[in-house]
This record gives C-alpha cells, structure tokens and sequence, in this order.
C-alpha cells in the first residue's frame, strides 16, 4: 500500500486494517493537500461535552478544538439549530428579526465604536472582507504581518499567512515583522521591539512606493507559538500603526468568545481600540458562521461605494446557533471558567516544568496556552522531534493537542470551555506520564 503524503512506512505499520483502508481511500478522493492529525490518525464517530468518541468506542478528552469551543454537540445549539431549520433558512436579504437580535447581542460585547458588523460563513471569509474595507477606506494595498502568522485559506488571505508552507509566496505588498516572543527576546523588551518592527516596516512599505493599509495581528499569535503576553505589550504597535494612517485588523478567530479568559476578545487585554475585529471558528459552536465587527465611519464609504453579498453568510440557523453560543457563554459563566481553569492548567504544567527539564516555557491566557520545548534551556534550542513525541504520546494516552510555532516544539493547548478542574488534573496526569515516556 502506499501511503500519503505526511505517513511514514513505520507509521503506517502502527495502523489496523480499517485505518489503512480509510487513509488510502481519503487520499484517493480527497487529494494529496489535506493533512491528518497524529502518526495514528483519530477516527472520530461522535462528540459529548469536553470529549471525543473513535470507532472503537474509546474516548479522548479534547483539549484541541476551538471550533466546539463551548462542548461538542451542546444541547442548546443542536437545540437552536434544529428549530430554526424547521422553520426558515435563507439569505440575508430579506427582511428577518434573529439576525438583527444576534448583532445587537454580539455588538453589546465590543467597545463602544466598533458598532456595526458584516457576516460571512469563515474566518478567512472574514480576513479577506476586513482587507477589502481596509484598502478601500485607506486607498493603501499594504500589509503587515507576523512572520509566521496564520489568516485563513482564501486566495487574497492564504499569501498573508505564511504558516502554511514553503509554496506560499508573500505578495510585494506585505511585510513580515517578527514575532513578539517574550520567551526569546524579553517580557521587558518585547514591546518596544515589536514597535520597532511595525515602525521599520511601513517605512519600508513607503520606501517601496506602497501606501500601507492595515496591521493585520492574531490576537495571541497562535501560529507564532502562542505569544500571549505581557498584557499591553501591543499597546505601542497598534498606536505606531494608527498614528501612520493603517488600520489595525483584530483577528479574534483563535482568541476570541471567552478564549483568553481575563476578557472576551483577545485584543481587550492590551487597551488598544481596534478598527476591525474579524470573527470565526467558535462563534457557532461548529456552525459556520464568521464576521467583521468595524467602526461605521469605515464601513460607510464601502458600503457605498461596493455591494457585499454572502449567500449564506448570516443565514436564519447560522445566526440561531451563535445567538445559543453567546447565551451559552454567559449563563455557564464560560469566561470565568476559561480563567480559572486556564489558570489552574497552566500553574499545574509549572509545577512539571520543576521536574521535567524539558519544558522551557508555561505561557498563554486563559484556557489556550503555550508549552515550549527545549533541549537545553539555557540556549532555548528547540525540541522539536520531543514535541512530536509528546503530541502522539498524548494521543496514545486519550487526550489530544497539537504543536505550533516555527521552530514546531511548541505544545499547543487549546481546552473546550467546558474544562472543569477534574478535566485539568487529567490534563496534567497524563502530560506529566507522557514526558516521562520521552525522556526516559
């Protein structure tokens, strides 16, 4: 049999059967760009809560996904769903009451200014629609990002997101600024230095006969590595940014609804006031629903200047399911929950960090944190091979995360919202059995 793209021979002699079978079979419909998770790849039937179910009947604590943020197959979004799709579904140009109730909701979350919002079905949809309102507002084509970052799939966005591989090429209108790693470059320094890096590149943008347009920045820098803090430290880009005439684009769709925990959109833990905020992933627990939240004197000439038509972007049961997400969050009190437990995890994963040289950093907020990987910490040299290790031993032991970061030895961990501290200590239990399998 041959394998696809990603699997080596030994990988595949870990497989039953069954698995081989369905790997060979998705290779053959689905083409050789999608990728699969682990080196034994999940083969997921159903989903409860903060919980995975495979064909075999095993579970697997989730500790991964941001799109079922709120608990796989919540009653109350199944609910939500359900009752609408037996009612009506349809476009956004007719006239209807839930999609205007689920803005004003989702509107009274932002701070006063950002007062209008657009919906699409993705958050790359979302991207690419921000960038069009930015350009157009600004009369710019510029771009800045991180040199790493990770925006979404769409043509215009997927150049601007330079994580995806070595076949992306960045457009003569972007640039890359480092990423702001308080880890490599100092909790004291980080900020100035990213300033710095903004500051270089619009003069470079500039130098280059190209107007600027907009600081495009994920709000906790996921693909970066997890870059959460200190918080304020994006404080003096954002203004270097403004104070040259770009708007600054929040990407919220990994830390946004309650992620980060100390506030309900990640950019609130830095005092900066947004020009666009750009929505996705959780916002309907797994029904596609995306968005861009703007300041209306910026909307105001595209939408008079350009139609903007989704067909199904905002559609009746897309807007019901985000309406039972946001109710979700507030009368389980998720954004608490996500602090302190987010807190709970990541001082317990400290407390292995005493006994397992491994780990070189504990960082993020709330219920998304980062765990760097080093074989020597006082050169921070990265241990990639060992993070891979830790990703699948994980696995093997029922409970799933991912790795990130450029130097890919960053554990990435990314919990449900619905984590309690039970959850957490098992979390920890087996991150603690699986590090010792490593190193032994």
């Amino acid at each position: 049999m041959t394998m696809p793209n990603g699997f080596s021979a030994a990988d595949a002699e870990r497989l039953s059967e069954q698995e081989r079978r369905l790997i060979e079979r998705r290779a053959r419909l689905l083409g050789p760009a999608y990728r699969l998770f682990y080196e034994r790849p999940l083969h997921t039937v159903r989903g409860e809560g903060v919980w995975l179910y495979d064909n075999q009947g095993n579970r697997y604590l989730d500790a991964y996904n941001n799109v079922a943020s709120i608990g796989h197959c919540h009653p109350r979004v199944v609910q939500a769903i359900a009752n609408q799709a037996a009612v009506l579904n349809t476009h956004t140009r007719y006239l209807q009451e839930g999609i205007l109730d689920y803005a004003e909701d989702l509107l009274a979350t932002f701070p006063t200014g950002l007062d209008q919002v657009m919906f699409t079905c993705t958050g790359s949809e979302a991207n690419d629609l921000a960038l069009r309102i930015a350009r157009q507002y600004t009369g710019g084509t510029g771009v800045i990002i991180t040199r790493f970052a990770y925006h979404g799939v769409t043509g215009t966005i997927s150049e601007l997101s330079p994580s995806l591989g070595s076949g992306i090429t960045l457009p003569a209108h972007a640039r890359t600024v480092r990423a702001p790693d308080a880890y490599r470059l100092g909790a004291e320094n980080v900020g100035k230095l990213f300033a710095d890096d903004v500051r270089a590149a619009i003069a470079d943008l500039r130098a280059h006969g190209i107007k600027p347009a907009a600081l495009l920045l994920d709000g906790i820098f996921a693909s970066d590595g997890v870059l959460a803090g200190p918080p304020g430290f994006l404080a003096e880009a954002v203004k270097v940014a403004q104070d040259e005439g770009l708007l600054y684009i929040a990407d919220e769709v990994q830390s946004g609804f309650a992620r980060t925990g100390d506030a309900m959109w990640g950019f609130q833990r830095h005092g900066v006031q947004p020009d666009l905020v750009t929505l996705g992933k959780p916002m309907g627990n797994g029904q596609p629903i995306a968005g861009v939240v703007v300041r209306p004197e910026i909307l105001e000439s595209f939408g008079r200047e350009v139609r903007y038509f989704n067909t199904f972007g905002g559609n009746p049961v897309s807007c019901a399911a985000a309406q039972a997400v946001l109710d979700v969050i507030r009368d389980e009190q998720l954004q608490e929950r996500s602090q302190r437990i987010g807190a709970f995890l990541a001082d317990g994963i400290r407390q292995l960090a005493e006994r397992h040289e491994l780990i070189g950093d504990v960082r993020g907020a709330g219920l998304f944190l980062g765990v760097e990987l080093v074989t020597d910490r006082a050169s921070k040299a990265p241990a990639a091979n060992q993070t891979r290790q830790v990703v699948n031993g994980m696995r093997e032991r029922g409970v799933l995360i991912s790795a990130a970061g450029p130097l890919e030895n960053i554990l990435k961990i990314r919990p449900l919202l619905a984590f309690e501290q039970e959850h957490a200590e098992l979390f920890i239990d087996c991150l603690d059995k699986t590090l010792k399998d490593v190193t032994a």
